[in-house]
């Protein structure tokens, strides 16, 4: 039975977007496809995740993302996974983006400098000499995994120069961040070691509270770490341990995840649409909007998850109080309705910037701006050294319903 038949098969109020091998074998489309023509607002009883409600239109999810006083990110998190109940004495972690307001926006105020506009500005030539760097030292001729030697790595320097992290110790920010979402119900792994995983994160939260010490006795710097000691909202943070491990592990999850990914999704695309990627070597003018299609297509966090804080109606649907609710951005950035050939990467997409990658509303992603900097800056380079990045063997992607994580995309150069 084909994916198609598969899809349609299945009675529509039996249908789970959220197992996470439809992620890890790229076979999401059709079932997202059927909820967004026959049930854009669908309640799923039970699940591994419990009972939750999908919003799988762009229209509605825009509608739950800009209604942050009925839907709560505070109440219940902001993935599909309940919160852990932790075991004596363990942390949860709790960071701003699973605040509402008015508890979220000083927080987010405190760390939004390092990704403001005078700063990209400054960022700049930092981000296009690793891109050269890194570009430069690729071996020629031979394959290799581009998500190790280019994604991974750009974005591990990216992270240790906004954090003020140890440049030498830059992978660790990786494995952090990967550890974050590697629970059993996003990856389906029942085999991950829970008390391995937590002790790895506490290794983390040590890094940053020794980070912290060093920093708070030096002047203010334009790193994460300095500008949140000396803002008054957050100076006294490293007091909550709660608040001070998932701040961080938000602040490395944003700063990897969206980039890292888009990064490997686009030379996916490009191979997949060769003529898009001739439309590239003819006007490379269009990288700026290439950028928001690789994005869009991409799509790097595939949900966000919302509580009803009362009764309410959405999609002439009846969500309850407490009701756990959805967004599907992935099935967002495919809707027919918005997107004209949604599943093709187009670099001239007219709309583009009409994807819901970043989400809305005061949860909208701050570092938004960053990522497309490093995308566009890093296609640049690749265009001056490149003509084919090529795609030569299977890809692999990770099992996962909230990253849209890839592992490996085998790849040989063709210089100019």
């Amino acid at each position: 039975m084909d994916l198609d038949s598969e899809a349609s098969a299945v009675p529509i109020d039996e249908i789970d977007v959220s197992r996470p091998e439809i992620y890890e074998n790229d076979s999401w489309q059709p079932w997202f496809s059927r909820l967004r023509k026959e049930a854009p607002v669908h309640y799923l009883a039970d699940s591994v995740n419990g009972p939750f409600w999908s919003v799988t239109s762009h229209q509605l999810i825009k509608e739950v993302d800009t209604n942050n006083h009925v839907f709560s990110s505070e109440k219940g998190g902001i993935a599909i996974v309940d919160p852990y109940a932790a075991e004596e004495g363990q942390l949860q972690g709790q960071s701003f983006i699973t605040l509402d307001e008015p508890r979220h926006a000083p927080q987010r105020k405190a760390v939004t400098p390092s990704v403001a506009p005078q700063n990209l500005i400054e960022l700049e030539p930092l981000i296009r000499n690793n891109a050269i760097d890194i570009l430069e030292n690729l071996p020629v001729g031979e394959t290799f995994n581009w998500v190790q030697k280019v994604s991974i790595e750009l974005t591990a320097r990216m992270l240790a120069t906004l954090f003020g992290f140890p440049y030498e110790q830059r992978h660790k920010l990786v494995r952090w961040s990967d550890l974050a979402t590697a629970v059993p119900e996003v990856t389906g792994d029942d085999s991950i070691d829970m008390g391995a995983r937590y002790q790895e994160l506490m290794g983390a939260a040590a890094s940053f509270y020794q980070l912290w010490t060093e920093r708070a006795q030096q002047p203010p710097s334009f790193d994460l770490i300095s500008m949140l000691i000396h803002n008054s909202d957050t100076a006294k943070m490293n007091e909550d341990p709660e608040l001070f491990l998932g701040t961080i592990l938000l602040l490395i999850v944003g700063g990897n995840d969206t980039t890292r990914n888009s990064i490997s999704g686009g030379v996916i695309g490009l191979n997949r649409y060769p003529d898009e990627y001739q439309k590239l070597r003819d006007n490379p003018g269009l990288i700026p909007n290439m950028v928001s299609e690789m994005v869009r297509w991409q799509t790097p966090v595939i949900h966000m998850r919302r509580t009803a804080l009362q009764d309410v109606e959405l999609g002439g649907k009846q969500i309850r109080e407490g009701d756990k609710v959805v967004m599907w951005y992935l099935s967002g950035n495919r809707d027919e309705t918005v997107f004209d050939n949604p599943d093709k990467l187009i670099i001239d997409r007219a709309n583009a910037r009409s994807h819901v990658s970043f989400g809305f509303g005061v949860h909208r992603c701050m570092g938004n701006r960053l990522a497309e900097l490093q995308l566009s800056v890093l296609w640049e380079e690749i265009m001056k050294r490149f003509r084919t990045i090529e795609v030569v063997d299977d890809i692999q992607r990770l099992p996962n319903n909230f990253i849209r994580g890839i592992k490996s995309v085998p790849v040989r150069l063709h210089p100019f």
